[in-house]
């Protein structure tokens, strides 16, 4: 009998350990579903279309890689865009994205499932969102365990802040890029707290495939490093530490450098130098560690001070050959959006053309509530329950919403990272929290009491929190016993480390059953889980609403509803598109704003002088010179790159705000730092930037001005605009250089075409005729248009 009983009990909480998992891996393949599901409204609202400006340009790469193959991609030459300059695409382009929807449509048609490249890029985005939860589900349960982890997988799946970036369409390098920035952090983590080698070389490769993806790689290399100085300053240091960190930088560095876009930037910007800093410090520290373990006290001390001292001159050394590779750049090694980031003043000072990007803003407060709604509240109570133990992998997850609310507060773009690591801290808050409150509920209901449940080994509430307390008392007993290993004076045999690691797995057990519960009145607990599923609820409906209305409209294809409830569609960008493509010859050049030579160079299929790349700022204030200057300045400027066509987006006729005028500003900034004689104040007002009758002839007379507004007094008679909501000050003008050859329906694009200089031997004829007509033909020769 007194066997049974152990045996028995045993035999149940096997089976309810069983139970935990099978209902654990379903409710995962529920979130995927759900990740998957709720990013499918633009496809069911709109139509299967790629949305915004850059996923164009990766989608077109992805037609040419799945057409011509992985050979001629990386040394595709593309001559359509950046004209006459054009741009090596494998050298310049982050391949993660590409050869992974390449690799999926290729997989699918070995299958016989014939879908286009379209589709798959579509999808693309939706599907990694399913992965990067199930990645969050990992990281989280190595934190914290089973039921934060569900939580965490959850709240990602559904968060606003990561649907604006993964909506069924929107192909761009961030679909992919957040699966691999979480999966990367969770191998390390795994590292840490397994010391496994293999997890080291998976954390490795899951870095190299980061640094395919995104430039945001540099935040895994800094935070990282941040993390391990950490743990060596706090004491925490372990050979778990060790092994998790310098694999991840001697492979993850070498990897790095194969990919073409990054290269030796990988070694040679400043962006990796923290990274290398803290491998040497290590280095040291693992030194100091290991002769502490195998001299005498006395001997140790001398040791340890020859070790720090050649520490401290090879750390000097490392630091002056870096300083001397980058101190010969004018940043000092650092890009520019780097720099923006440390300094957020310094875009706008220096790079207007970062500066004009609208993702590169920093965020208004109802963005945050916006874009992570009540996630903001959750992430001070799960920063205090991470400290409650703190592990190495809880101070890793603080470390990560630290940096990732002052990022995300310089940059709105950059809200997509912080959106994981408030879905992690909130998921941990929710599950400390429920944990309390079942188990005070538990506790008092009638014939139950706090001792039996203990003494029983009861696993309600969740399995998986019963585990995770045990864990994460686990983890700091094994963190102890490794620094009292290493503390020894001896190095310890086999036998010893076994009889070590049985002692630290009976203690692992002892604190958490004499640990003390925080039991809350029966009252209070049930109305506190009460309200945390309102507040569920509330963040759902939320979730699904942003989804529905605020992220999934294409900005290809635009709507808006009338008074009477009916639904005008705008179709206007993709109708300009057709027409260039359609009635203009295929070598012709168009030149737009950079905003829309993505999509140009893919819809329309015709060459374009600037596009999203920003490669190259003189070109682009090139073109926003042509745009600040008068008619025939203009003209010359434009026929010196050879351009037949340019395209401008207005908005005046029906509201669309992000039309050309409202950026021409930047285009004056942007023209004016490369060309002096283009200076903001004279297309400013007493500072104000206005296109009314009180407007500057500058302003009257730029080629933009005229390109938005020609004939526009003829749609009501008075020329209002209704996106700055005045009556334009220049109404009747005629261009003379320019031709007007196509308006869309609603005038949101409009397409003029360079008028060709007439024939000047015309005018040498007309002067042997008469010599009457001789001023005529000078001014003629002057002037090619008289």
């Amino acid at each position: 009998m007194s066997t049974a009983g152990p045996e028995g009990a045993n035999g149940a909480t096997t089976l309810r350990n069983a139970f935990g998992g099978v209902l654990s891996f379903f409710i995962l393949l529920l979130i995927g579903v759900l990740a998957f599901s709720i990013r499918l409204f633009s496809v069911i609202k709109y139509e299967s279309v790629i949305h915004e400006f850059d996923p164009y340009f990766n989608y077109r790469v992805t037609q040419f890689l799945t057409k011509q193959g992985i050979y001629e991609f990386w040394n595709w030459f593309d001559d359509r865009t950046w004209y006459p300059l054009g741009r090596v695409i494998g050298g310049t382009v982050y391949p993660g994205l590409t050869l992974t929807a390449g690799t999926m449509w290729w997989i699918l048609n070995s299958l016989n499932i014939p879908l286009s490249v379209e589709t798959v890029c579509v999808f693309t985005a939706p599907i990694f969102s399913a992965f990067a939860s199930w990645a969050t589900y990992l990281l989280t349960k190595e934190a914290k365990g089973v039921g934060a982890g569900l939580t965490a997988a959850a709240l990602l799946a559904m968060v606003p802040s990561y649907i604006s970036r993964s909506v069924a369409g929107s192909y761009d390098n961030e679909a992919v890029a957040i699966f691999a920035l979480i999966f990367t952090f969770y191998l390390y983590i795994k590292t840490l707290n397994t010391g496994s080698l293999f997890y080291a070389t998976l954390n490795a490769l899951a870095y190299f495939y980061m640094v395919c993806s995104w430039g945001g790689y540099t935040f895994i290399i800094n935070l990282i490093p941040m993390h391990v100085l950490l743990c060596i300053l706090t004491g925490r240091y372990s050979s778990r530490l060790y092994i998790a960190y310098a694999p991840l930088v001697v492979l993850g560095t070498l990897l790095a450098a194969l990919v073409p876009v990054v290269g030796f930037n990988a070694v040679m910007t400043s962006e990796h130098f923290a990274s290398f800093l803290v491998f040497i410090i290590i280095h040291v520290v693992a030194l100091v560690y290991y002769i502490k373990g195998i001299l005498t006290p006395r001997m140790f001390k001398a040791a340890v001070t020859l070790v720090v001292s050649v520490g401290l001159v090879v750390c000097c050394a490392v630091v002056a050959v870096l300083v001397a590779l980058v101190a010969s750049s004018p940043t000092k090694g650092w890009s520019g959006r780097s720099l923006s980031l440390l300094d957020p003043t310094y875009a706008s000072k220096y790079i207007p053309i970062i500066a004009s990007v609208s993702e590169h803003q920093p965020p208004t407060w109802p963005s945050y509530f916006m874009d992570i709604n009540i996630l903001a509240f959750l992430v001070p109570a799960g920063i205090i329950a991470c400290f409650l133990p703190l592990s190495d992998a809880s101070s890793f997850v603080v470390l990560y919403i630290v940096t990732s609310v002052y990022f995300s507060g310089v940059m709105v773009r950059l809200m997509l990272v912080l959106a994981p690591a408030a879905c992690i801290i909130s998921g941990i808050a929710l599950s400390e929290a429920f944990t309390v409150f079942t188990r005070s509920i538990k506790f008092q209901l009638p014939g139950l009491s706090l001792g039996s449940q203990v003494e029983s080994g009861d696993v309600t509430s969740s399995v998986a929190v019963a585990q995770n307390s045990s864990t994460a008392v686990a983890r700091n007993d094994v963190a102890k016993a490794e620094k009292a290993q290493e503390a020894s004076k001896t190095r310890p045999s086999k036998k010893n480390k076994k009889k070590e690691k049985d002692i630290v797995e009976k203690e692992s057990v002892t604190p958490h059953s004499d640990r003390r519960h925080l039991i809350l009145p029966m009252e209070a607990s049930v109305i506190s889980i009460f309200l945390l599923v309102l507040l569920g609820a509330f963040y759902v409906i939320h979730c699904v609403w942003a989804a529905a209305e605020a992220y999934s409209a294409p900005s290809i294809v635009l709507t808006s509803q009338s008074p009477d409830g009916g639904l005008h569609v705008f179709d206007d960008f993709r109708e300009a598109y057709a027409w260039l493509r359609h009635n203009t010859d295929v070598d012709d050049k168009v030149a737009s704003w950079w905003d829309y030579g993505y999509q140009t160079t893919a819809m329309a299929n015709r060459t374009v002088i600037v596009d999203n790349n920003t490669w190259n700022n003189t070109h682009i204030a090139t073109v926003g010179t042509a745009m600040s200057s008068p008619e025939k300045a203009a003209w010359e400027i434009f026929n010196s790159l050879d351009v037949k066509y340019i395209l401008v987006v207005f908005g005046g006729l029906v509201g669309y705000p992000s039309d050309d005028i409202n950026k021409f500003l930047w285009m004056v900034r942007i023209g004016g730092g490369v060309f002096p004689h283009i200076k903001e104040p004279d297309y400013l007002r007493d500072g104000q930037y206005r296109i009314d009758s009180q407007a500057t002839p500058t302003m009257l007379n730029c080629l933009m001005y005229k390109l938005s507004y020609y004939r526009f007094v003829e749609t009501d008679g008075q020329g209002f605009d209704r996106v700055r909501r005045t009556e334009i000050g220049k109404k009747h003008f005629k261009l003379s250089y320019f031709e007007e050859v196509f308006t869309t329906h609603h005038w949101m694009v409009r397409i003029y075409k360079l008028k060709p200089p007439k024939n000047r031997i015309r005018g040498k004829t007309k002067k042997l005729k008469s010599k009457g007509s001789s001023k005529r033909s000078v001014a003629g020769k002057r002037n090619p248009w008289n």
